[in-house]
């Protein structure tokens, strides 16, 4: 159905085609024939396919990363494609309209797209209340992916993140912690060693005095040298984090095939898809 779809999609703007899909889909899963037919194709329930990671029982390891739902309305209409887990966000504690349009671009010669969306969101609280009254069944996994504002200074992110950890704790199944995109100003640099020991001790302080403390997992740019991995690797291990999620975006545009002056033409923002992969 999506190569039939394809063409359509993209003689329009990718960001209008998201919300045109999306739109599209839960439309048709507000039918209730047309729903049942859609949940009946795509979903599975095989024993084979079932993971538990980090002591969380995923039904499949097949997921929606974040950047999708970004305000937690979608992971209903996701979880009847069939996803195993949908991460939400990245959501900051404020509102914030992300980048000017256009902000997303496809490189189809590439299998890629550049986005440079900047943590477009509603805001944490937006999100809280679309969890409060949840309604899927049977309810999919979710992953809280969370970052801070863009006017927030380094010294203060703790806070930012803080704040969105806290205010998701009972909603979310797990912690992504994201200081790894590069459309946020000097947000990278939250990765050196110092800093995100720091970031991390205080969320793992904060999450240790839960009843029932949640998987944290670091969400790692794939631009980091070999020594910054370590330290990250090092970080890592000292906090007692879950996991990593691998990997951002990239700013490596070297090994793209589409032409450097539409590269140009595009300006800034993250690389993602099939050129991330040797990496």
């Amino acid at each position: 159905m999506y190569e039939q779809l394809k063409p359509l999609l993209f003689s329009i703007d990718p960001e209008k085609a998201h919300h045109f899909s999306t739109g599209a889909l839960q439309t048709a899963l507000a039918i209730p024939g047309l729903s049942h037919a859609i949940k009946g194709h795509f979903r599975t329930d095989d024993a084979r396919l079932r993971r538990t990671v980090f002591g969380i029982d995923f039904p499949n390891p097949v997921g929606l990363a974040a950047g999708f739902d970004k305000d937690g309305k979608l992971y209903g209409d996701m979880a009847a494609l069939g996803f195993g887990f949908v991460e939400i966000g990245t959501v900051t504690p404020r509102p914030q309209k992300g980048n000017n349009h256009p902000r997303l671009f496809r490189l189809p010669d590439d299998g890629a797209i550049i986005n440079r969306m900047g943590f477009n969101n509603a805001g944490v609280w937006a999100m809280v209340d679309k969890l409060k009254y949840r309604t899927d069944q049977p309810r999919i996994i979710l992953g809280g992916n969370i970052g801070k504002n863009k006017d927030t200074f380094n010294e203060d992110a703790h806070k930012d993140y803080l704040l969105c950890f806290d205010a998701l704790h009972d909603f979310v199944d797990y912690f992504v912690i994201n200081v790894s995109s590069p459309n946020t100003p000097n947000l990278r640099s939250l990765q050196d060693k110092e800093p995100l020991a720091k970031l991390l001790g205080i969320l793992q302080l904060e999450n240790q005095k839960r009843a029932k403390p949640k998987p944290i997992l670091l969400k790692i740019a794939p631009d980091l040298s070999w020594s910054q991995l370590d330290d990250v690797l090092e970080v890592a291990e000292q906090t007692q984090l879950a996991g990593l999620v691998a990997t951002n975006t990239t700013l490596d545009r070297t090994l793209l095939r589409t032409d450097t002056n539409h590269l140009v033409t595009i300006g800034n923002g993250g690389v993602s898809g099939a050129p991330l992969t040797q990496r």
